[in-house]
């Protein structure tokens, strides 16, 4: 039931986008409010998903939150995105930023609802993963990976600024301070969170393997991630032409990200169940 549920999500964020595309492109007040309550329907039936999921791992008798499969780290990561989202234009107002995230959102929902050969279906955890350390380090890494993923897309549409014509999708999106201080925001949040994701990590790897730190492929990469990040924080409080600067370190740190999450998985390593 709970892939059935999760099939739908896609079409409802793709149809957000639409309506954020509409609302920011034509000043349109009543689609980028009808924008808003689609976006919260499709969070409200993602996270049923997740939870109908973690409600029949149990009824399998393998009860386990729902983040030890690509297909469902696909799922959850998706979900913080849209989470990370709705925060952020709540506090900031800032409905644009809506057209970053949610073509991202989509994506990652459609992939795990709809790829061939991924599998969905529920399976008991692998001795590894049987851990009440499992919920707590997952989530806060895949919660940073949301906010950096966040973070990238509104610095390349930073790095686009001097085609921010009258009429084209780039004139709805704010002045480059504006943008700055977005990107610093996001990334600190992500940083923080995926800062707790490793040192979570870690205590799981030396109550799991006697070793806090292995240099296991997924473990190194996380770290340069993490560094990539630091460089980009510290950028933006030293020297000149910091916005640009920290734009680009966020764009290579999403490759990292993305090499993390998914690109380690064809190395050899104690990571690769994901």
């Amino acid at each position: 039931m709970n892939t059935t549920v999760l099939s739908g999500v896609p079409f409802i964020y793709f149809i957000a986008f639409l309506l954020s595309l509409a609302g920011g492109i034509n000043r349109n007040d009543r689609a980028a409010k009808i924008a808003s309550y689609v976006i919260l329907a499709g969070l409200t039936v993602h996270t049923a998903g997740l939870i109908i999921r973690w409600m029949e791992s149990y009824a399998l008798g393998s009860g386990h939150v729902p983040l030890s499969s690509l297909y469902e780290s696909l799922i959850f990561f998706s979900w913080s995105i849209i989470l990370l989202l709705v925060i952020i234009v709540w506090k900031t107002r800032r409905e644009e930023l809506r057209i970053c995230a949610l073509p991202v959102a989509f994506l990652l929902t459609f992939i795990a609802s709809f790829a061939p050969g991924l599998e969905s279906k529920i399976q008991p955890l692998i001795p590894a993963l049987r851990s009440n350390w499992l919920a707590s380090h997952v989530i806060a890494c895949l919660l940073g990976y949301g906010a950096f993923v966040i973070a990238s897309l509104l610095s390349f549409m930073y790095l686009l600024k001097g085609r921010r014509n009258p009429g084209t999708i780039m004139s709805i999106f704010p002045d480059d301070e504006t943008m700055g201080n977005l990107i610093y925001q996001t990334l600190f949040m992500g940083y923080v969170m995926f800062t707790l994701g490793i040192i979570t990590g870690s205590v799981w790897a030396h109550a799991a393997w006697g070793s806090y730190w292995s240099w296991d492929p997924k473990e190194t990469w996380a770290l340069i991630t993490w560094l990539i990040y630091t460089a980009a924080l510290h950028v933006r409080h030293v020297g000149t032409n910091r916005g640009k600067k920290v734009a680009v370190l966020a764009l290579i740190g999403l490759g990292s990200v993305l090499f993390t999450y998914l690109g380690v998985n064809y190395l050899p390593g104690l990571h690769r169940y994901l």
